[in-house]
């Protein structure tokens, strides 16, 4: 399992469109968990990075997968120096501190989970660690944040109506062309005019999402193709490695792609 904390600190870029901050903020006071649906790539981890500094809140962070277990997120025994220590998973840490967590693609991870998750999320705002014997209580300022792309559930990882109904919700979508550009332009450092044509080049390929394309080419990939481009890589170049190689291996989808950026471009 992988996990960051992240330490409050000045909030990361982020450019709201829409009324997110301030259900965050509403979520946060309130102790109500949120949870953030969209594609990949769409800005909905920046978000959460963003909210926790802007809160001054620590962050846990924990990206999801097959393998995360309930153990993973509340903690297990340990051999250290020759003894058996308990040492407490990131759910729990982000309890005990009255920290915000924050559960990456949340549908990747085992179905025990969620039964872990459920007394957190409901007015009893409990964490039982059944190998301790303890029944943590989450104080005023613990939020539990998760978030999972729709696009990608299938009928063996789809959130259960049960899960989701505890949840307040919001969905995330790539921004604006021209939030989209001003986001390219800041996270990257290329100009605004040239930053606004890779977002011209990534609305015309989210046109093929879903005939072509699994998913439309992310707000992140257009970041890092403007980052090489603003280090000095040639556009071409800097397009085929972010952009066109990232989003497939077939190589008529791969044409396909590269006719779009010439006409871009051309």
């Amino acid at each position: 399992m992988k996990d960051t904390v992240t330490l409050p600190v000045s909030a990361p870029y982020y450019q709201p469109s829409g009324r997110e901050c301030e259900l965050f903020e509403t979520s946060h006071e309130n102790g109500l968990p949120l949870l953030l649906k969209g594609p990949t790539g769409c800005g909905k981890t920046r978000f959460v990075e963003h909210m926790a500094a802007k809160l001054g809140k620590p962050l846990y962070t924990v990206a999801c997968h097959d393998d995360l277990s309930a153990a993973d997120l509340i903690g297990r025994y340990l051999l250290k120096g020759g003894q058996t220590v308990w040492v407490d998973g990131p759910l729990t840490r982000a309890v005990r501190e009255g920290a915000i967590c924050y559960l990456d693609e949340i549908i990747e991870a085992r179905k025990d989970v969620t039964v872990v998750l459920h007394p957190l999320t409901d007015n009893r705002r409990t964490l039982m660690i059944d190998r301790t014997g303890e029944e943590l209580v989450a104080p005023e300022g613990f939020m539990l944040v998760a978030s999972y792309n729709p696009g990608y559930q299938n009928v063996l990882k789809r959130m259960k109506p049960s899960t989701r109904q505890r949840f307040l919700s919001v969905t995330f979508d790539f921004p604006k062309p021209d939030l989209e550009t001003a986001v390219v332009a800041s996270e990257s450092g290329l100009d605004s005019n040239r930053a606004a044509q890779l977002v011209r080049l990534g609305g015309h390929i989210r046109t093929l999402s879903g005939m072509d394309l699994e998913e439309g080419v992310s707000t992140r990939l257009l970041i890092y193709a403007a980052t090489l481009m603003a280090s000095g890589m040639n556009v071409t170049h800097a397009i085929e490695a972010a952009i066109i190689e990232p989003l497939s291996d077939d190589e008529d989808v791969q044409t396909a792609l590269r006719d779009l950026v010439a006409t871009v471009y051309g």
